[in-house]
């Protein structure tokens, strides 16, 4: 009988010895793993770059004067057709997809700065960040984009504050409180180290281009409910001049930290995003996407919602002087 136990002791030992070493190991939270890392000094730019440096935007006037001395690399990542038809000297024709493999094959040693080039500053923003985080220190976004360079270019832009003021008097000073904190979005990379899942996000992110993470004003006026808006400016502009309705107000530079108030944006509903001119939104969108956000930046910010009363509050607006009209190729 003794004997008998012993072995039945031995078979269930055996058997638990079995199951805990083919038991699999606890899933990775991507999403926790990726943005502890983008917020430490471990990270490529060795610093939160977010709530650091963020927006990175050069404007046209530097591009021109440091491409004069061979300064500059510029990449500009718009269409070949609309490349052919007009580009800055010197630039280089990417597509937005190849963004990092080509930079990746550039010696950037001779340049002071990398300028990523589009039709309105907003794609060039959303590429540039993701440059950015990737590592390269030297990369920004050209303010305004091509419509800035020459007016040949700028119909984009001109077209945006054409209608400018449509939804200024739905805009209000009436606060809305963000959301409780829940959880961090699910990646699924199946990497588990943060510069690993950083790479697999990045090519990701640069496979799927800008459009997935933009919207524009009908789309998000047509139905505000099914956005959580995200007003991306100071708090004392978040009153006056007002915000979009059931916005809530998000300071830059603090409040998109994971100990703030990064884990009120939901993961259930697309987060859009809006700042002046679409092109700090989009720099931001494009990290809160790496994080699986749904997120979208709101295509020209308040330029193409309350254009009057930014004038006459001061605030970054596009205007004729904004063209410089420089020569091209």
């Amino acid at each position: 009988m003794i004997k008998k136990t012993a072995i039945l002791w031995s078979i269930l030992f055996a058997s638990l010895l079995i199951f805990s070493c083919t038991k699999d190991p606890d899933p990775v939270n991507e999403a926790d793993v990726l943005v502890k890392y983008l917020e430490s000094a471990d990270s490529p730019l060795h610093k939160d770059f977010v709530n650091s440096d963020l927006p990175t935007i050069i404007a046209a006037d530097e591009v021109k004067t440091l491409n004069e001395t061979n300064q500059v690399y510029i990449i500009d990542i718009r269409t070949a057709a609309d490349f052919a038809l007009g580009h800055i000297k010197n630039a280089h024709n990417v597509a937005t997809a190849d963004a990092l493999t080509h930079i990746e094959g550039v010696n950037l040693t001779p340049f002071t700065k990398v300028a990523v080039v589009c039709y309105t500053g907003q794609t060039a923003g959303f590429v540039a960040s993701l440059l950015r985080i990737m590592g390269y220190d030297k990369v920004y976004s050209m303010k305004w984009g091509m419509c800035s360079w020459n007016s040949f270019f700028a119909s984009k832009w001109n077209t945006a504050i054409a209608t400018g003021n449509t939804y200024q008097a739905q805009f209000t000073a009436t606060e809305t409180a963000k959301a409780a904190k829940g959880a961090l979005p699910v990646l699924s990379t199946g990497k588990t180290t943060g510069l690993d899942i950083l790479k697999a996000r990045v090519n990701a992110l640069l496979a799927e281009g800008f459009t997935p993470a933009s919207v524009n004003t009908t789309t998000l006026f047509g139905n505000l409910t099914g956005y959580y808006v995200v007003n991306y400016w100071p708090a004392a502009q978040y009153t006056d001049p007002g915000h979009i309705p059931g916005s809530m107000q998000y300071t830059p530079k603090e409040s998109i930290k994971l100990a703030t108030d990064l884990m009120t944006l939901p993961t259930d509903k697309p987060v859009a995003v809006y700042c002046y001119t679409g092109q700090t939104s989009a720099f931001l969108v494009a990290y809160l996407r790496l994080l699986g956000y749904d997120a979208k930046s709101v295509l020209y910010g308040t330029n193409g919602m309350i254009y009057d009363k930014m004038v006459t509050k001061q605030m970054t607006v596009w205007n004729a002087a904004q063209i410089k009209g420089y020569t091209y190729e």
